[in-house]
């Protein structure tokens, strides 16, 4: 799938026209708004794929990629909240605790790495979340099906998304690691880069829009088992 992925792009006549927005919006995402379009641009590519339309979408109705965009965001943003939170209250305890004197210090910095610790696993479990709720919410269309945990469940324990997810995160690594080695040239580099970090997640949210089509069909059973089988 990973093949695939990396030519989907190449399947629209507007190929072209389509990195060069995606990736000039990339560039301009400081601003916010840009990088919600970006976001809807990949909440499209989810429902085209989850329905087995592999012809990549344009740039078009802005209106509802910003809408959609935003609603992607407003989902990472909650599952990642945890995790920040977590990490803001041990921290920062932890270092107030430091200057409170010699048992302070050890406390503080116990504190200190507890936070630091499980922030990063809870962050990788927030990674791990969001694609899948991104992708209920794509299929529906409804924000708060980002957020239906009886739906996410059975999906998140299954082979098939752990390994989907890991295709992806693969994608996305690989195109971090061409868009570091391009950096090394000033400025024109690092603007090529963010070319580079677009392409490699549209390829990454193809790979989980073809995981979501895959687990349609995910049943749980009152054991707790999950019974994956191909969608028709």
């Amino acid at each position: 799938m990973i093949s695939e992925s990396i030519t989907y792009l190449q399947n629209s006549d507007e190929v072209v026209k389509t990195v060069l927005i995606g990736g000039l919006l990339s560039i301009s995402s400081v601003l916010l708004v840009p990088a919600f379009v970006v976001s809807g641009y990949l909440v499209r590519v989810l429902q085209r794929t989850m329905n087995g339309n592999d012809e990549a979408p344009v740039f078009e109705d802005w209106e509802r990629l910003l809408v959609d965009g935003l609603k992607a965001f407003a989902i990472a943003a909650v599952y990642g909240l945890v995790p920040a939170i977590v990490g803001f209250v041990l921290v920062g305890g932890g270092i107030m605790a430091a200057f409170s004197g010699d048992a302070g210090s050890l406390i503080g910095g116990t504190s200190i790495f507890v936070g630091l610790l499980l922030s990063m696993v809870l962050g990788l479990a927030a990674w791990y979340v969001i694609p899948a709720a991104t992708a209920n919410f794509a299929e529906t269309g409804r924000l708060s099906d980002g957020f239906d945990i009886g739906t996410l469940r059975p999906v998140l324990l299954s082979r098939t998304y752990a390994t989907g997810w890991l295709l992806a995160l693969g994608v996305i690594v690989l195109g971090g690691l061409v868009a570091g080695v391009l950096n090394v040239v000033p400025l024109l580099g690092t603007i090529v880069g963010v070319f580079v970090s677009f392409y490699a997640a549209v390829a990454a949210y193809y790979i989980i829009g073809h995981t979501w089509a895959d687990l349609r069909t995910v049943e749980t059973h009152h054991e707790g088992t999950v019974d994956e089988r191909p969608a028709a």
